[in-house]
């Protein structure tokens, strides 16, 4: 049976906190009294959970790992035939997985993961369908154009739009000024039809020396991104260097300005380019955050449990190790929480079909739940 436990967000790491506030322009609450159901326990470098149904949810595990845990009988199944292709490096292995729209009817699965090939390691974007603890009817629909031996920087997040279009995000692979390449695809929001075709009103189509796949550019490393369940916008976040993680509001054919544009500096402490923050038709950021938390893993709340946040966005934070709670009022932050400080490293955050919140983690590698404590 999971373990649960009462946390009052004030109470549990109040010098933390304290200490966090005082060096951040956020706010804590001493009101937030919920439950985390510790479901799983024992996980290595979790990174995407995906929903079937209210019982059943995937978990991708950075090598190579697919299971399918079943909430209610508690039985953990590990998946396979995984691409063979499919490769631990660096920060790069198995990442993101996400269910069709119409996941009922067709059954297909979307994941992205580092590829190696000739000369070096990419990310692509596979799918396939479930059947018992097999993956089968796999299709590479996928692969990006830029193998590089850096083990750094390959994204990845997915999500489909209200029309059904697939997007997934690609790192700038550790070179930033790839990001301003349209010939590759790094640095990159990725648009595709469900079945790996080319929209063609896609922005670049057709475009000499610019690849058709790409949505947008300019960016760093984007380990977040949703669909807004009313809007339908694409949101995203990005890691930035020494400080400059941002959120943004995904547009057709927009440049996000890596590493043109950036509130954060390189790791030596020098300034990125010219040390802009910003420039003409670059847009900027809906929020920044120096220092940076290193965001991962983003969702919305929407018609939840939590009735006190929804319209809420909630992003894991790595190097913050706390969950971060941003109150928004359309496209502006009005406000910011920072929740569990010091709890583990946050990589993957889902509202689950029960309205509850569902979370991954990592040191220690926990599937877990919130809920109200009443």
């Amino acid at each position: 049976m999971y373990k649960s436990y009462f946390v009052v967000t004030l109470l549990i790491f109040p010098f933390l906190m304290q200490c966090s506030a005082e060096k951040n322009d956020f706010e804590e609450s001493d009101e937030d009294i919920f439950v985390i159901d510790t479901l799983l326990t024992g996980l290595q470098n979790p990174w995407g959970i995906e929903f079937l149904n209210e019982k059943e949810v995937l978990i991708t595990e950075r090598s190579g790992i697919l299971s399918l845990y079943n909430m209610e009988s508690e039985e953990k199944i590990i998946l396979q035939n995984l691409p063979s292709n499919l490769t631990e490096v660096g920060q790069g292995g198995l990442l993101d997985i996400k269910k069709h729209p119409e996941y009922e009817s067709n059954g297909w699965l979307y994941f992205t993961y580092a590829a190696q090939k000739s000369g070096g390691y990419v990310t692509e974007l596979t799918r396939a369908r479930l059947s018992g603890n097999q993956l089968t009817d796999s299709e590479l629909l996928f692969s990006a154009n830029n193998p590089l031996n850096a083990g750094q920087h390959f994204g990845s997040r997915i999500t489909f739009d209200f029309d059904g279009y697939l997007y997934f995000t690609i790192g700038d692979r550790g070179r930033k000024h790839d990001a301003q390449d349209l010939s590759n695809h790094s640095g990159t929001v990725i648009r595709l039809n469900d079945d790996g075709s080319i929209p063609a009103d896609n922005p670049f189509v057709g475009e000499e020396n610019k690849k058709d796949e790409i949505w947008s550019y300019g960016h760093r490393n984007q380990q977040g991104m949703i669909t807004h369940p009313v809007t339908g916008k694409i949101w995203t976040h990005e890691h930035g260097p020494r400080g400059g993680d941002e959120v943004n509001i995904i547009e057709k054919g927009v440049n996000y300005g890596w590493p043109l544009v950036t509130f954060g500096v390189n790791y030596n402490g020098t300034p990125v380019g010219d040390g802009d923050t910003t420039l003409p038709g670059i847009p900027r950021p809906v929020l920044h955050w120096t220092p940076s938390i290193a965001p991962c893993g983003m969702a919305f709340v929407h018609n939840s449990k939590f009735e006190q946040w929804n319209g809420s966005i909630l992003s894991g934070a790595l190097a913050g190790q706390h969950l971060n709670r941003i109150e928004i009022n359309g496209e502006n932050v009005i406000n910011e929480e920072r929740l569990m400080n010091g709890f583990a490293r946050f990589r993957d955050i889902e509202q689950g079909p029960d309205g509850y919140i569902y979370i991954v983690t990592e040191s220690p590698g926990l599937f877990i739940r919130l809920r109200p404590s009443s």
